[in-house]
């Protein structure tokens, strides 16, 4: 064995400290990163993606990783702060692409769809199937339109942001969640308004339709047309609704922390 061989053979232990410091934080945000990290995807295929971005980012980050720590309880507090901000990152990407399922709950109690049989692993076990449908089309639209690309480099940048090893400061990491829930609702909102405006126009018609006509059941009758009226809205307001989401979802994705 040559000196070289042996120094190289001496710097294999840090070397893989280092290594596991970056598949925390990719790791930890790769689970959540809207595409790819799906709760549809099998666990090992989004472990096998998060080890594919470790092995590409590793050569350009090891001159900004530290060295190893000489105790154990301190490795184990660099990998715990990398692993919490990987699922800090992800988990913001991941609110901001949970507006268009929300956004498809309220269309769907708008149009009278909701069910509270219908399990969703990301929104839980009250999920109608029309949210359901929305999320498998935010995933969609994500990786159809290149966005994913801009969480991925926030969390390349987060190291400038967050250094390797250290704990995110709470109070700002805390505003910035509080900020990105309030903004995801808001969407939320603004995706089913034209729904919300229907339904509005729809109920009061049937209130003025039973002062009319009381001896007939108008709920049973007119709910076959809310749900034809809203399939036929949502037909015509798919592809606008679309674009406006993409369009909102690329600014919010800009604004993640590390790009600006």
């Amino acid at each position: 064995m040559t000196a070289a061989d042996a120094a190289l053979v001496q710097m294999l232990p840090a070397i893989a400290f280092q290594a596991m410091l970056v598949l925390a934080r990719i790791g930890g945000a790769v689970m959540l990163l809207p595409g790819l990290g799906e709760a549809a995807l099998p666990p090992m295929v989004r472990a096998e993606v998060a080890v594919a971005f470790t092995a590409l980012l590793f050569p350009l980050l090891l001159p900004g990783l530290p060295a190893a720590p000489s105790g154990v309880f301190g490795a184990f507090a660099m990998l715990a702060a990398e692993l919490a901000t990987g699922v800090w990152l992800g988990w913001l990407a991941r609110l901001v692409v949970l507006s268009l399922s929300m956004g498809g709950e309220v269309i769907a109690a708008m149009l009278g769809l909701t069910n509270v049989l219908v399990p969703d692993a990301a929104l839980g076990p009250a999920t109608p199937a029309l949210g359901q449908l929305f999320g498998v089309a935010a995933a969609a639209l994500v990786l159809a339109s290149g966005l994913y690309a801009i969480p991925l480099a926030a969390l390349v940048q987060s190291y400038h942001l967050v250094p390797a090893g250290t704990f995110l400061p709470a109070a700002d990491s805390t505003r910035v969640v509080v900020e990105a829930v309030g903004a995801s609702f808001a969407l939320a909102v603004r995706i089913g308004g034209p729904f919300l405006l229907a339904s509005i126009v729809w109920q009061i018609g049937l209130g003025l339709a039973s002062r009319l006509v009381p001896q007939v059941p108008i709920y049973f009758v007119s709910l076959p047309g809310q749900i034809l009226g809203g399939f036929a809205l949502l037909a015509g307001l798919a592809a606008a609704l679309s674009a406006f989401w993409i369009g909102q979802i690329h600014d919010g994705f800009s604004l993640l922390p590390g790009l600006h």
